[in-house]
């Protein structure tokens, strides 16, 4: 494999993380509008995107083992396909129950992206820049995740109604599907279909149902390292959906900021984060993954402790938020320990569950956090995330120190 295929593997992976983050939340600037539409509450709103996250934690481990048994670039397809035929679903809606519906086939789409792209990003990476490699994909994902607010602040901006936002994101995101599935034909079947390579008659290997749990049981007994990592991704992924989601909260009631300037700061503070996505990448190559690591995670537990207070002046305020970002400093690092902590068969199944771990950090957070704003306060809820930081510390610790122990070897993409 050469050089131009793998840097275009990771740029093609890149571009369709920021697609799927895109349908990730599409709903989630719109929420008041479509309560309005279809006269439901904001909680049946919510109840909509949660059936999507839902349908994305059910099918992480399925296309896991599809991608590694079979085909990595056949999930990356059912991914951009399926979901973007949700999105043209969402976008012409007409009642409450077809919402419900296209947010299920959404998810199925959504589903299908970490399982297929973390396995090709780890085939076409090296020790010297696998960090890099992981920061791309994850920079990619960041500013999805932005790309709906401001296709829905234009649109509205233009006079255009939500289901033209919806539609623009969907037809995007149409176009990339096409051009990415055919860029991948390109590419050498040892990275796109190592499943196939399984057996002489160039099929894979078919297990009865049963078989498939038990070799997966199997997989998951046999790396302590994953199923931490799985239970780090959790804890990281609580602290940051409680960060993003509250902290205009915080800013406008504990620090007495004005609410448009209080979402401007929040704006900046996620942008500042994506920026250091890339830095956590080449620090990850340049220092190795732990130090990266244990640094992020030692940053949050001080940053959400220094919030808590409430006491914070302006000039301090503005510097602890900056390094609010420490989160995203880590991804690519964590990324690349559960590469190196994964046998290249079990790639898409690993990565499936430490992704069900981010996941599940995304759906309890906001509802509990909400709650503990309302009964105990700001100070104390965010005094939580702080514990959160130093729980994400100590299993950060253990499991670099492990590491080195509990990982296969790993060749390089030059030996694949």
């Amino acid at each position: 494999m050469t050089d131009s295929q793998n840097r275009r593997v990771v740029a093609l992976v890149a571009g369709s993380h920021f697609v799927n983050h895109t349908y990730l939340v599409m709903l989630a600037p719109i929420v008041t509008v479509l309560a309005a539409r279809f006269d439901v509450s904001l909680a049946a709103i919510g109840l909509a995107i949660g059936v999507q996250n839902a349908v994305v934690l059910a099918l992480q481990l399925p296309f896991g083992y599809v991608s590694d048994a079979h085909s990595r670039t056949l999930v990356l397809g059912i991914s951009l396909v399926v979901g973007t035929l949700g999105a043209v679903l969402t976008a012409l809606a007409p009642s409450y129950a077809w919402l419900l519906g296209s947010q299920v086939v959404l998810g199925i789409g959504v589903a299908g992206h970490h399982p297929a792209h973390y396995p090709l990003l780890a085939a076409v990476s090296t020790d010297a820049n696998r960090g890099r490699a992981y920061s791309a994909h994850a920079f990619g994902g960041a500013v999805g995740l932005a790309s709906p607010y401001a296709v829905v602040a234009a649109t509205t901006a233009l006079g255009f109604s939500w289901r033209v936002a919806i539609g623009a994101l969907a037809a995007f995101g149409a176009v990339y599907a096409v051009y990415c599935l055919l860029s991948f034909r390109g590419v050498d079947e040892e990275i796109t279909r190592p499943g196939l390579q399984a057996r002489p008659d160039g099929r894979p290997t078919l297990r009865s149902v049963p078989g498939r749990v038990q070799a997966l049981l199997r997989t998951l007994a046999a790396s302590r390292g994953i199923l931490a990592l799985t239970v780090l991704a959790f804890l990281t992924s609580a602290a940051a959906w409680t960060i993003r989601t509250y902290t205009p909260s915080l800013l406008a009631s504990g620090y007495g900021l004005p609410a448009g300037t209080a979402n401007v700061v929040v704006s900046a503070m996620l942008a500042i984060g994506a920026g250091l996505i890339l830095v956590g990448g080449g620090l990850t190559d340049r220092v190795g993954a732990g130090p990266v690591v244990i640094a992020s995670y030692a940053v949050l537990a001080v940053v959400a402790a220094l919030l808590a207070t409430l006491a914070l002046p302006t000039l301090a305020l503005g510097i602890v938020l900056v390094f609010s970002g420490s989160i995203s400093l880590s991804r690519p690092a964590r990324s690349a320990l559960a590469d190196q902590l994964s046998a290249r068969a079990d790639l898409g199944k690993n990565f499936a569950m430490v992704t069900i771990g981010i996941s599940l950090g995304g759906a309890v957070a906001p509802p509990v956090f909400g709650f503990l704003l309302d009964e105990v306060g700001l100070g104390f809820s965010f005094g939580v995330v702080s514990v959160l930081g130093v729980l994400a510390l100590g299993l950060g610790w253990r499991i670099v120190r492990d590491a080195a122990a509990d990982a296969p070897p790993t060749p390089s993409a030059a030996d694949d």
